[in-house]
């Protein structure tokens, strides 16, 4: 009996020891845990922001960004004015996204990365970088809503990338191509330009910038170089009394006793110093006992100034343009010479007029035979408005043409310039790839409609990502009928309605209200820029998705140097 009592003893004993040992196992444990929590890796100031909390802080940013610029989205968008802090507090009016995202100082990350693709989208194509902004936005807050349903993120993701296809693939289908056929090409071509003004300040005269733009771009012939595309602005008369002007247009006036009009001109441009002639009081020092030595240094340098001009005439030229300043003395030899002396050519300016004229810009004359003249028909002195400018026609480069912009105040015609620069880029881009689509939100609905039929055809969760995707692509005509102050949810359901019929051409007609035909208002989109919207958004998207960690590093400390 006594041997049992000692041997229970024991296993309690044993027992008790282990639940011990496990508990003392189990606040190390805790310890661990706690000392790692409460051991910072980052700096002092670093910020870091982990799972749910740093989605959720990409989402917020992305969407602000997206609302931000929607309202300027169709042709009722609005404006927006910036105003610099800088000097002179310049004040910008645009409803150009990629401008008025460029012109934003951001702190949230993913907003960064939707002001990168509008910039990518502004380069890439020139049309669209509100569209690509507004599309990134409607995909997150869709993504949003599935995240919430505790989706993951990267299931969302693959259900993007596939409706992402199936909608380029719908794009691809409806295209048309009418390159074969130059009328109707060129018809296409101005309901583009048409189309991408409508949204910008020269809506009003759409049809005369349109017309404008097309023959600019019909003269290169296929390049996208816009570089020999030149647009002057000139404050004054109306927008409607821009013209276009074959040939170059330089914004600078022929000086006294030159000759005022040159045929068969060999153009020689330099950027080089023609006003050494004389001895500057500021940055020279120079020591002599009296004045007649200085009038020595006067001359001699006036006979080395004298032999610097003697080269350049030796090049056989009849006008010279120069980027630097040429002082009286030099500009009275070439006068006498006969050579028109052209100075302070705007660096711009000077690059664009050896392009045209296929010469080289030289630096150096000692040898002529190496330097490449640029060569043009006709120089003359012409008068826009108040203002004097050289005219030059029939120049080498035959595609190089200058669109005269008028208007009334420099807001208007930065917003003009910036206007017509879209147009003019996406045409160069149509010229290209020239398959073209209808616009009014006719594309987001057939695209929504195809990958709508993919979500029903998927199984699992991917489905409910495709079917968010078809609900974001619809929200581009909603933002449109919205901003034009129409019943968007009215529209909207009638152009579903619309596109479940075989073949159908509507979409949103802003003027009349209601659902119109796209191809009888001859309103029409490049297949290039919808395509760049459609995947910049996806990808730009995916990107946002796939973030769960913000870590922000500790801003640099200047050093005490005292």
């Amino acid at each position: 009996m006594g041997r049992n009592n000692d041997r229970d003893g024991a296993r309690r004993w044993r027992l008790a020891a282990d639940v011990e040992t496990r508990r003392s196992d189990k606040d190390d444990l805790v310890a661990v845990a706690e000392t790692i929590k409460n051991t910072r890796l980052l700096k002092d100031e670093a910020t870091e922001e982990k799972g749910d909390r740093a989605r959720m802080a990409s989402f917020v940013g992305a969407m602000a960004i997206a609302d931000l610029v929607k309202t300027t989205l169709g042709p009722k968008g609005m404006d927006k004015i910036l105003q610099s802090t800088g000097r002179g507090h310049n004040v910008t009016v645009t409803n150009d996204g990629a401008t008025i995202l460029k012109s934003l100082h951001i702190d949230n990350p993913a907003a960064k990365v939707l002001v990168d693709i509008s910039k990518v989208q502004d380069d890439e194509v020139g049309d669209g970088t509100t569209s690509v902004v507004v599309l990134a936005g409607e995909l997150l807050r869709e993504a949003e809503k599935l995240v919430n349903l505790k989706i993951h993120p990267m299931t969302i993701i693959a259900g993007y990338r596939m409706a992402a296809e199936c909608a380029r693939n719908a794009l691809l289908q409806k295209a048309k191509d009418n390159k074969q056929d130059p009328d109707r090409f060129r018809s296409d071509l101005m309901k583009i330009a048409m189309t991408t003004l409508s949204s910008k300040i020269l809506y009003q005269d759409k049809e005369h910038f349109a017309k404008l733009a097309v023959d600019a771009v019909l003269r290169l012939k296929g390049s996208t170089n816009l570089e020999s595309i030149q647009i002057i602005k000139k404050a004054g008369g109306s927008l409607k009394d821009s013209f276009l002007d074959e040939g170059f247009i330089l914004d600078k006036k022929i000086g006294i006793g030159q000759p005022k009009r040159i045929e068969n001109a060999k153009i020689l441009v330099a950027n080089t110093a023609m006003d050494t002639d004389k001895v500057k009081i500021y940055g020279a020092r120079v020591r002599v006992d009296s004045m007649a030595k200085v009038a020595e240094i006067e001359g001699a340098e006036k006979e080395k100034m004298r032999e610097k001009v003697q080269k350049i005439i030796n090049h056989g030229i009849n006008c010279f343009v120069n980027r630097q300043l040429i002082y009286n003395f030099p500009e009275e030899l070439f006068a006498d010479a006969g050579v028109l002396a052209i100075e302070h050519a705007d660096f711009d300016g000077i690059e664009r007029l050896a392009l045209v004229t296929g010469g080289d810009i030289a630096s150096t004359f000692d040898n002529p035979e190496s330097v490449k003249l640029g060569h043009c028909k006709l120089i003359e002195e012409i008068m826009i408005g108040e203002d004097k400018l050289i005219h030059f026609s029939g120049v080498e480069m035959g595609q190089a043409c200058t669109i005269v912009l008028r208007g009334s105040s420099s807001h208007v015609l930065d917003e003009a310039e910036r206007s017509l620069h879209d147009a003019l880029c996406v045409l160069s881009q149509t010229v290209n790839d020239s398959r073209v689509l209808l616009g009014g939100g006719w594309p987001e609905m057939v695209m929504s409609k195809e990958v709508d039929e993919l979500a029903r055809k998927t199984p699992g969760k991917k489905s409910h990502a495709i079917e968010a995707f078809s609900h974001a692509l619809q929200a581009i005509p909603t933002i449109i009928a919205e901003n034009a102050g129409l019943d968007s949810a009215e529209l909207i359901s009638q152009l579903r309605a619309e596109h479940h019929k075989d073949t159908t051409n509507a979409g949103i007609d802003v003027i009349s209200g209601g659902v119109g035909d796209m191809e009888n208002l001859g309103i029409s989109e490049a297949f290039k820029v919808k395509q760049a919207v459609l995947l910049s958004a996806t990808e730009a998207t995916e990107m946002i998705l796939r973030v769960d960690q913000i870590i922000t590093c500790a801003p640099r400390r200047r050093e005490d140097r005292m």
